[in-house]
């Protein structure tokens, strides 16, 4: 018999009252259990959100963008599978737990292990720039086997969204469309980078969320 399955449903809807409501409401008509919201973004008229959602066996997640889109003013940014863990307070956690490791090293992997169910990213890894070039430190189990050669965008001075499309990137980055977002680690020639395969972009606020994360975990790393 199939499971429930969770969806990670990022929505792109008018910021007025009710909007919220009515999209709970048709997405609870096509059976889903709402599991957890997160306000990835706020601007002028609109808002951006991801929903944690629970599929009930044989439903399909088509039928979630259908439901969103069927309401004024709902746009579905991306939907994929979620098989990360609900935590009411990601970021602390993953700061305690890199505080909680022994050595640099150490805390180092706890970072890119945890970064991305925190940060929603597909993997994370740690790079260095050092007199013998670019090369990888660290990376989640997620991180992919090819590297890149070159990384001319290190040092780097803030967190920023990356060019996916940029010569650097490996070709089978970018045949799985990986958006890319990096951030100083302490030092400008160290930084972490995520991936998403399959997006989507990474936004403003995500940028500035990855780079307050990063700005507090240098300091406990050293």
């Amino acid at each position: 018999m199939s499971a429930v399955r969770s969806f990670l449903l990022r929505v792109q809807l008018e910021d007025r009252p009710g909007s919220l409501g009515s999209l709970a409401v048709a997405l609870g008509s096509v059976g889903a259990d709402i599991l957890s919201l997160d306000v990835v973004e706020r601007g002028a008229g609109y808002a951006v959100d991801d929903l944690v959602v629970d599929l009930p066996p044989g439903a399909m997640p088509d039928m979630l963008i259908t439901a969103a889109e069927n309401l004024r003013g709902v746009y579905v940014d991306s939907i994929r599978p979620h098989t990360g863990l609900l935590e009411a307070h990601r970021e602390l956690e993953l700061i305690d737990h890199v505080a909680a490791a022994g050595g640099r090293l150490k805390r180092l992997q706890v970072l890119v292990d945890e970064a991305p169910k925190v940060l929603r990213v597909g993997w994370s890894t740690v790079v260095r720039l050092d007199a013998s070039g670019a090369q990888r430190v660290v990376g989640s189990a997620g991180a992919p086997e090819t590297q890149a050669a070159d990384i001319p965008w290190l040092p780097i001075e803030r967190a920023q969204a990356l060019d996916a499309t940029a010569g650097w990137v490996p070709q089978v980055w970018r045949d799985m469309d990986t958006a890319l977002a990096a951030a100083p680690l302490g030092d400008p020639s160290v930084a972490v980078v995520l991936g998403r395969p399959g997006g989507p972009d990474f936004r403003p606020s995500e940028v500035a969320r990855l780079g307050y994360l990063t700005g507090i975990i240098a300091t406990i790393i050293g």
